[in-house]
C-alpha cells in the first residue's frame, strides 16, 4: 500500500470516527497515531504523539487562548454584556426590529472581548431573548438573530479561530485580528439591514420600541466604556506595535480584572467561576489543537496536502474558480463540523493550494472564518442554533433554523463582497506596523 492510499484510508477512518460521535480531538489523534504507526512504525508513532502533546501544551504562542478566554469570562461575569445590550437598545430600539438590531450591536461589541461564537450566542440568549419576548417579537426572528449574530464572536477580534489559523500557517496573529475588524462591521451592518427589511415588510415580526431621548442615548454610552477601553488597549497596542499578541492578551486579562475591581465586583466567587470556565474552554481547545497536529504530521508524511496543492494549481481553471470550490467545501463541511475543528482539519490541506495560486493568506483566513460562520447556523448541525435552542427550551430547533436563514443569505453577500474587494480585509493590516 502506497503512502497516498494510506493517507486516504486515514481520512476515511477520521470521518467514520466523527460520524460515530467520538470527540473531534480524540478522532484526529487516533487516526494520526494509527496511520503514522502503519506508515513508519508503532514506536515512532507513540514518540510523535507524546512530543506533539507536550509541545502543544507548552507552546508560548498558544498562551493567548486562555488569556483571551479569561478576559471574556471576567467581562461576562461583571455584567458587561447586559450593559452593551442596554446601550444598543437605547439607540436602536425605536426602529422597526430595533431590539433585534440592538442584539446584533451587542454581539458585535461582546465579540471584541470574548472570541467564541457559541459563548457569544449563549450570553446574548440569556440577555436579549427575554427582552424581545417581552416586547412581542417573533421568536423566529429573535432566536435567529441571536444564533446568527453570535457567530460574530469568531470573526471580531480577539478570535480563537484566528489564533489557531495563525499558528498553523505561521501568519501574524495581530494582522489577522486587525483583518477581521472591517469584515465584522460589514456583516453586522448587513444583519441590521436584513432585520430592518424583514420588519418593514412584516411589522409584526419586530415592533418598534418606545422612543428614547437624546439624554438617554448619551447617558447609555457609559455602558460601552469598558468594552472600548479593553478593545483599544488590546488591539491598539498590537496595531501600533507596542506589544505582541501574547502581551496584548495579558493586558486584556489584567484590564478585565481592573474593571471588575473598579465596579466592586472582584470577588473570590466571581474569579473562581471565571477561572473554571477558562480552564474548561482552554483545555478543550488545546487538546483539539494537539490532536490536529498529530493528524497533520501523518498527512504530511503521506504528502497528500502537497500532491493536492500541485494537482489543483495545475487544473486548467482560473484561480477564482478553484477558490470557489474550496469555499463551497467549507460551506458544506461547516454544517457538520465545528469551526475550530474544521480549520484545524483542512488548513494544512488547502493552505499550500492558496499559496501556490498566489492568494493572500491573511485574506484567506478571513474568508474561512466568514464561511464557517455560515456553518454554525446551517442545518443539520449548526452549533449556534443548538446553543440558542438549549438556552430557551420552549423554542423549537426548527424555529431557530428558519429564523437564521435570512442571515445566511447576508453572509453569502458578505463573502461575495470580500472576494470581489479583498481590501475590505486587507486595508487595516497593510497600515499596521
Amino acid at each position: 500500500m502506497t503512502a497516498m492510499q494510506l493517507g486516504i484510508l486515514g481520512c476515511i477512518m477520521l470521518f467514520v470516527l466523527l460520524v460515530a460521535s467520538m470527540p473531534v480531538a480524540f478522532s484526529m489523534a487516533l487516526a494520526g497515531i494509527v496511520g503514522f504507526a502503519i506508515l513508519v512504525n508503532p514506536q515512532a508513532a507513540l514518540s510523535m504523539a507524546s512530543a506533539d502533546l507536550y509541545e502543544t501544551l507548552l507552546s508560548y504562542s498558544l498562551t493567548v487562548i486562555p488569556l483571551f478566554v479569561f478576559m471574556g469570562q471576567v467581562a461576562f461575569h461583571v455584567g458587561i454584556s447586559r450593559r452593551l445590550f442596554n446601550t444598543a437598545y437605547q439607540w436602536l430600539g425605536p426602529l422597526p426590529g430595533g431590539l433585534a438590531m440592538a442584539t446584533v450591536g451587542a454581539c458585535t461589541a461582546f465579540g471584541a472581548i470574548c472570541g467564541s461564537g457559541p459563548a457569544t450566542a449563549a450570553t446574548m440568549s440569556a440577555v436579549a431573548l427575554p427582552e424581545m419576548r417581552r416586547y412581542g417579537y417573533s421568536m423566529q426572528l429573535a432566536s435567529g438573530t441571536v444564533a446568527s449574530s453570535g457567530g460574530l464572536g469568531i470573526l471580531i477580534p480577539p478570535s480563537v479561530v484566528f489564533i489557531v489559523y495563525a499558528i498553523l500557517t505561521e501568519q501574524s496573529i495581530g494582522k489577522l485580528f486587525i483583518a477581521g475588524v472591517m469584515p465584522g462591521l460589514l456583516i453586522a451592518l448587513l444583519f441590521c439591514g436584513t432585520i430592518y427589511l424583514s420588519c418593514r415588510i412584516n411589522p409584526a415580526l419586530g415592533p418598534a420600541g418606545p422612543k428614547t431621548t437624546w439624554r438617554q442615548k448619551l447617558t447609555s454610552l457609559a455602558g460601552v466604556s469598558e468594552t472600548i477601553v479593553l478593545f483599544v488597549a488590546v488591539m491598539g497596542g498590537m496595531f501600533l506595535g507596542y506589544f505582541t499578541p501574547t502581551e496584548a492578551a495579558a493586558m486584556g486579562a489584567a484590564g478585565s480584572l481592573l474593571i471588575a475591581a473598579v465596579k466592586r465586583q472582584l470577588t473570590l466567587k466571581m474569579v473562581t467561576r471565571a477561572l473554571l470556565e477558562t480552564v474548561r474552554t482552554s483545555c478543550m481547545v488545546l487538546i483539539i489543537v494537539a490532536g490536529a497536529v498529530m493528524f497533520g504530521h501523518f498527512l504530511a508524511r503521506t504528502r497528500i496536502p502537497f500532491e493536492l496543492a500541485e494537482w489543483l494549481s495545475n487544473l486548467p481553471l482560473p484561480g477564482w474558480s478553484i477558490i470557489g470550490c474550496i469555499i463551497f467545501f467549507y460551506l458544506v463541511a461547516g454544517c457538520f463540523v465545528d469551526a475550530l475543528a474544521l480549520v484545524l482539519l483542512t488548513v494544512p490541506i488547502f493552505y499550500p493550494v492558496i499559496t501556490e495560486l498566489g492568494y493572500d493568506p491573511i485574506w484567506f483566513g478571513v474568508i474561512i472564518v466568514v464561511v464557517t460562520m455560515m456553518g454554525v447556523i446551517s442545518p443539520p448541525v449548526g452549533v449556534n442554533v443548538y446553543v440558542v435552542a438549549g438556552m430557551e427550551r420552549d423554542i423549537p430547533l426548527s424555529t431557530v433554523f428558519r429564523g437564521s436563514m435570512p442571515f445566511l443569505w447576508a453572509l453569502v453577500v458578505a463573502s461575495a463582497l470580500l472576494i470581489m474587494f479583498p481590501q475590505i480585509a486587507l486595508l487595516l493590516p497593510s497600515l499596521s506596523k
